[in-house]
């Protein structure tokens, strides 16, 4: 198929010496080690060089946010806040989960405490 494709650009152009072109995607360099070693995909996405301000006052006054990096903030402040919300509804869900277990043994008890009790012989064959 990419021959084919290639055939056809090269004549389309009509060029005499046709140079070679790949159809492939292109891989951005080294994301395959930084997966490996647990970093971002690209060098951009977050480390001192995006998260650090570009420059600063003489007098050590920090300089204000750049626009990209109020959009990260708010993002991760999002982020954050969804997760916190899931942690709590995860939390209330198991704490709902123990207390219908708690009652669900309770019912057990209370039902086996309902249970016909042995009379005569058997009462008196069951306590020796």
């Amino acid at each position: 198929m990419a021959a084919s494709v290639r055939l056809l650009l090269c004549t389309a152009f009509r060029r005499s010496s046709c140079r070679p072109f790949s159809l492939t995607a292109g891989v951005p360099a080294g994301s395959k080690w930084r997966a490996e070693n647990n970093l971002a995909r690209s060098g951009t996405e977050y480390g001192p060089l995006t998260d650090l301000p570009d420059w600063s006052f003489a007098d050590g006054r920090p300089a204000p946010l750049m626009k990209g990096q109020e959009r990260r903030n708010k993002e991760r402040e999002e982020f954050a806040r969804r997760v916190v919300a899931l942690s709590k509804e995860v939390d209330r869900g198991m704490q709902r989960w123990r207390e219908r277990k708690e009652e669900e043994k309770a019912m057990d008890e209370k039902k086996k405490s309902n249970l016909l009790k042995p009379k005569g012989n058997l009462l008196l064959k069951k306590n020796k």
